[in-house]
């Protein structure tokens, strides 16, 4: 018998990320299921969103407006990046009256503007839209603090709980934990006539000669949500 004929070689399967493959060939279509997939983890990019948002503008038949409100909803948990105005630029505004996008354009309003009661107060009427993507809650804290950070050397105890939505005894394991770690104090008070301390910044202490690079940033306060899981 003669000898079997070998089998050619498949070439080589080579595997890119999501970044490479925005990065090699931002405009190709077949990237799509890659990028939708991508915003469905607990990943986040900016640069593949943007991506994925373009590709639908090409492609407006595939759009999936769930992906799109994931997206929406990943960059409000980005503030105070303005990553939910470039993401709404580049969704056509057919989709953006459909009622969840009137409703993030809405939650998106009241975060810039600080208007955080309103905003927790809509954001219970949407839960099913918001709580799509884990964590969001603790971003939108973490987010509040940051803007109560620049503007206040004292919080009142009552604007806190205001802001980031706790109250009762987690707000008061919250602040344990602050006290603890992040160097807030509590002045003498009880109830709702105790004053946060916070940390001294260039912006709540004017007089501070700091530059830009030494503010606070905003992922030393993302790290003590975890506590109140």
């Amino acid at each position: 018998m003669g000898r079997e004929r070998e089998s050619p070689k498949q070439p080589q399967q080579v595997s890119y990320t999501v970044e490479q493959l925005v990065a090699l060939n931002p405009y190709n279509p077949d990237i799509l299921p890659d990028l939708e997939n991508y915003v469905s983890s607990q990943r986040y990019s900016l640069e593949a969103n943007l991506c994925l948002l373009r590709l639908y503008q090409f492609e407006p038949e595939r759009m999936s407006t769930q992906i799109v409100a994931r997206i929406l909803v990943k960059a409000l948990m980005a503030m105070p990046a303005p990553d939910f105005s470039l993401c709404l630029f580049l969704i056509p505004e057919r989709v953006q009256m459909e009622e969840q996008f009137k409703t993030l354009i809405v939650l998106s309003h009241y975060l810039e503007t600080g208007r955080f009661r309103q905003f927790w107060d809509e954001a219970a009427k949407s839960r099913h839209i918001v709580e799509a993507v884990p964590g969001f809650e603790q971003a939108i804290q973490a987010y509040a603090i940051h803007v109560l950070s620049l503007t206040y050397q004292k919080i009142p105890r009552p604007v806190l709980a205001e802001a980031i939505n706790i109250e009762g005894l987690s707000l008061d394991k919250f602040l344990e934990h602050q006290v603890a770690n992040s160097g807030w104090t509590l002045e003498k008070g009880h109830a709702r006539d105790q004053l946060i301390v916070l940390p001294q910044n260039e912006f709540n202490h004017p007089e501070l000669k700091k530059s830009a690079a030494d503010s606070v940033p905003l992922e030393h306060i993302t790290r003590i949500f975890p506590i109140l899981g």
